[in-house]
């Protein structure tokens, strides 16, 4: 199986500690977001490869020489201000800790995913345009992939719609930002491409997925089923199994879909051990461990 560290929460930036001890500890339990007392028990020595979704890879640098299965990042790197995104450090540090990372594993196992895009009166066109030319240019030679997508209206970005204050984009902000990314992009010697979007192929993107089968056969040698992408969402990646917890990412982005109670986030963060092997709480009495093989 593939792990997907996390698309449910900023395993890497928070809870990097406790991924490090259950990955010594040679296991790690995730609770059923939708049964609470089922809880999948995953063996790393059946793991084939590990997927990072960060916003910061800092705190996971000093370990990655200690995790021995091919690893794959994707960095999440916007140009929002700290109104939009309150908890992610700047973007100069991260940017730092993409180009460290990229001399640890390699620039072709690193995507950056510039997302979601909205435009608003301050964060207009030229302003991602702009964003995303110097995003690019410092990234020369350290990144080889790019992918953009476009906010999706979920629920916590709907509450936060006030503070968000998003437009509709239009088919001509999508052509202006399109052909002006995909010069960009192959400018600094990078692929651009989309992520459950239309692909956008006339303005210079290529067609691929997040994590494709042929990289993950690459990676692995092996031959995985789709994975069903959040919100019914087309989705042509493989089949990844996510070890996270909704509301619990202290990043506390105003778009994101993975909070939607910043109440439950602060009351999760509290139930955190990282010696537990869950990530928030313990296990129960009344709880049922299943071994996940797949």
């Amino acid at each position: 199986m593939i792990l997907n560290v996390s698309s449910r929460t900023d395993i890497v930036a928070f809870y990097t500690p406790w991924f490090i001890n259950r990955y010594r500890s040679g296991y790690v339990d995730v609770r059923n977001p939708f049964n609470e007392n089922l809880i999948s028990r995953i063996n790393f020595s059946d793991v084939d490869a590990i997927l990072f979704c960060t916003k910061n890879p800092t705190p996971i640098l000093n370990y990655i020489k200690e995790i021995n299965k091919p690893i794959i990042f994707h960095v999440t790197i916007t140009p929002y201000k700290s109104d939009i995104e309150p908890n992610v450090p700047p973007k100069k540090e991260i940017i730092n800790s993409v180009k460290k990372l990229s001399k640890l594993i390699s620039k072709d196992n690193i995507f950056i995913r510039y997302d979601p895009i909205f435009i608003s009166s301050k964060y207009s066109v030229d302003y991602h345009i702009k964003a995303f030319n110097k995003l690019c240019t410092l990234l020369n030679g350290y990144v080889n992939k790019i992918i953009i997508s476009f906010l999706d209206e979920y629920k916590n970005t709907l509450h936060n719609k006030n503070i968000l204050k998003y437009q509709k984009v239009t088919k001509e902000n999508i052509k202006v930002l399109a052909t002006s990314f995909s010069k960009i992009a192959k400018q600094n010697n990078m692929t651009i491409q989309t992520c459950c979007e239309d692909s956008l192929e006339e303005y210079g993107f290529i067609k691929d997925y997040c994590l494709s089968h042929e990289f993950a056969y690459i990676l692995t040698g092996k031959k995985y089923p789709n994975w069903k992408a959040r919100g019914n969402k087309s989705c042509m990646c493989v089949q990844m199994v996510d070890i996270g917890s909704y509301n619990t990412c202290r990043h506390l982005c105003k778009y994101c879909y993975a909070n939607y109670d910043e109440e439950k986030v602060s009351k999760n963060i509290l139930k955190h051990n990282p010696n537990s092997s869950l990530l928030i709480g313990d296990i129960k009495k009344d709880d049922i461990i299943k071994i996940r093989k797949k």
